[in-house]
């Protein structure tokens, strides 16, 4: 498949757009994208109202068999995210020392603004005394704390 953007790299169209003009080229509406990739409906619509800027390789390999294209083709529309952005030893510490207050109801991703998971593992030490370790992931972008 010919790739429009590389023609003209300032005309780039985002996931959102590709997917959904895509789609609706080939006469499917998203609950008929959903069905026919095996993905939520929830999925399809966050895709393409621009919530998720780059997919897990299943949901994109699930997508391009559903509209006849490599994953690869997807990919190329997806932001990647800018690993420069990532936090310091101090934001990170923050994040930690918030989890383990348990003051996490308003904790955002410092790189992209999302919603962060978190929770505290629990481990025991050579000796038998229990470690809490901070743990935290992005719900939008690749960044997460493992401990």
């Amino acid at each position: 498949m010919q790739n429009p953007q590389e023609n003209n790299p300032e005309q780039q169209k985002s996931l959102a757009q590709f997917i959904s003009e895509l789609r609706e080229n080939i006469g499917l509406s998203q609950t008929g994208l959903a069905k026919k990739s095996a993905l939520p409906l929830k999925t399809i619509e966050e895709i393409e109202n621009g919530q998720e800027l780059f997919l897990a390789c299943t949901i994109r390999q699930k997508l391009a068999n559903a509209l006849k294209l490599k994953p690869s083709d997807i990919k190329h529309y997806e932001k990647s995210p800018n690993f420069s952005l990532m936090p310091d030893n101090e934001v990170t510490t923050f994040i930690k020392n918030q989890i383990l207050a348990n003051d996490v109801e308003d904790l955002e991703c410092p790189v992209c603004g999302s919603k962060l998971i978190t929770r505290i593992a629990k481990m025991y030490d050579l000796e038998d005394n229990l470690v809490l370790i901070p743990k935290a992931r992005c719900t939008k972008c690749p960044f997460q704390i493992k401990g």
